[in-house]
């Protein structure tokens, strides 16, 4: 398995608008895609864009406000009531050689492969099999790059 670009960043916050305005105002983003609803992750999320050293897409920040206090977000938000760092999210070229490349290794895969917010299939890894930090791996998607 080839581990791929760091794609994202994500942070849980209880307000999503408000962390929009934070990413406006004190970080000076200026590319913030439309929140959206995930159904199936009971999230409302959006993506700050950051630029690339050459001109290309940088690293993307994934803010997610959970829409279920249930949700996995919502639990960790429970938790963690300010908020902050979520996951991190790496692309490879193949999700199920990955997921297998994974749990070859022992790695707690946390349920089966499933369309993320970007539209593409993702799994996370328990945070216990990856030095404390909750991680996202996510197909690269089609035409990305």
């Amino acid at each position: 398995m080839k581990l791929g670009r760091l794609n994202h960043i994500g942070v849980a916050t209880p307000n999503l608008d408000a962390s929009i305005a934070f990413y406006r105002d004190v970080m000076g983003a200026t590319d913030v895609t439309e929140p959206f609803v995930l159904e199936s992750q009971q999230v409302r999320v959006c993506f700050v864009n950051t630029p690339g050293e050459d001109g290309t897409a940088g690293t993307q920040i994934e803010l997610l406000q959970p829409t279920s206090p249930d949700s996995a977000v919502g639990k960790w938000l429970e938790k963690n009531p300010l908020g902050g760092q979520h996951h991190i999210c790496y692309e490879v070229p193949d999700i199920m050689e990955a997921k297998a490349w994974f749990e070859k290794l022992g790695k707690r895969v946390l349920g089966e492969p499933r369309i993320g917010a970007h539209g593409t299939l993702i799994f996370f890894i328990h945070p216990k099999d990856m030095g404390g930090q909750l991680t996202e791996i996510m197909e690269t998607p089609k035409g990305a790059h």
